[in-house]
């Protein structure tokens, strides 16, 4: 089955315009995505769903935040790169960024001992280049350790960092579309807005979540930042958490 990372510019580029077709004008209000860490050719046309609805004018800076596998002494690593390199070309890394949020708490590291080359970033970046071309910068976030605390703080750093910014956050996360009841329990949790028990959940070892820790920490900057969460999942075979948060437009 091929990866995204097989595909080319202009398939790409179609499957975000067949999907702006179905939908209609951009959405000006979305400030976050949360988006399968494998993008292939079973998901591909609802990740373009997702990715069609951002107008690029809004946006100067990306925020991709996925889960390391393995517990690392470095909880939130960021990698050094100045650049991160795509079969697409080159994103340039918002350094002022990324040291900004080291600044803001003890667990952000620049540090490389998460980085590689199989990371949902590369997949995530090659979406943001077909809609942004060359006018994005990107924030690489790892969870190298899912701790609650460290879901919190992370959570509390991304919301006062970037609340005022023009900064896009997606959180790389997935949920097969045959889990349908665990779909409802997470989503009744979300509606009332229960973090420790969706926290207890995740931890528990029932869930079927890969990215638990991306989930949970855009879950709870989506409600601080009162965002409305819309799921996209007609297709059984897609991710049931694929998804972007929006503000209501207050119409006058």
């Amino acid at each position: 089955m091929s990866n995204i990372r097989a595909y080319n510019g202009d398939k790409i580029d179609e499957g975000l315009k067949e999907a702006a077709a179905k939908h209609g004008e951009t959405n000006d209000q979305i400030r976050i995505l949360f988006a399968p860490n494998n993008i292939d050719d079973t998901n591909f046309k609802q990740v373009c769903d997702i990715y069609s609805r951002i107008n690029p004018a809004n946006y100067e800076t990306a925020v991709i935040v996925e889960v390391h596998e393995e517990v690392l002494a470095k909880k939130l690593p960021m990698a050094s790169n100045r650049v991160f390199e795509t079969p697409l070309g080159t994103v340039r890394v918002n350094d002022y960024m990324r040291n900004e949020f080291c600044d803001e708490d003890d667990d952000f590291f620049i540090h490389d001992g998460a980085f590689n080359e199989d990371m949902s970033l590369f997949q995530q970046l090659m979406m943001l280049q077909c809609v942004f071309g060359d006018d994005i910068e990107a924030v690489s976030v790892q969870i190298a350790d899912e701790n609650h605390y460290i879901i919190k703080e992370l959570a509390h750093v991304l919301e006062e960092v970037l609340a005022s910014r023009n900064t896009l956050l997606i959180f790389c996360c997935d949920l097969a579309g045959d889990r349908m009841k665990e779909f409802e329990r997470v989503k009744k949790m979300l509606n009332d807005k229960s973090h420790s028990k969706l926290l207890n959940y995740l931890n528990s070892g029932e869930s079927h979540i890969t990215g638990k820790a991306a989930f949970v920490t855009g879950i709870m900057v989506a409600h601080r930042w009162d965002l409305r969460l819309n799921f996209v999942n007609e297709n059984t075979g897609q991710s049931l958490i694929t998804a972007y948060a929006d503000r209501e437009q207050v119409l006058y």
